[in-house]
């Protein structure tokens, strides 16, 4: 029985690593320039406990404000004001609509 269990994990694991990259592939293709970057700090996933907030499924609106209050000094900052200095408002818009299409 246990020779099987192992048969069955050696065929399908790999399966399972294929997909699971082609599908992190795909996300990356689709995502905007500069937006793989927020993954440094920002999680992915609503379980994981961190004062930085997710981005993921937040409104489009809201982050676009955000990083231009980072941007000109508005909003207090330990990293954020410089990382959004290196933004454009385009890039920040298409960035945040990204983000605000991401769902669990």
């Amino acid at each position: 029985m246990i020779h099987i269990r192992i048969l069955i994990c050696l065929l399908i694991c790999p399966l399972a690593a294929a997909v699971t990259v082609a599908v992190s592939i795909a996300s990356a293709a689709d995502a905007p320039p500069g937006a793989s970057s927020c993954s440094g700090c920002h999680p992915a996933t609503a379980g994981v406990a961190t004062p930085v907030p997710r981005l993921a499924g937040r409104d489009a609106a809201q982050i676009t404000t955000a990083m231009t209050e980072f941007r000109t000094g508005k909003r207090p900052a330990t990293v954020m004001d410089r990382i959004a200095k290196g933004f454009t408002d385009d890039e920040t818009k298409a960035i945040a609509a990204f983000f605000a299409a991401q769902k669990d």
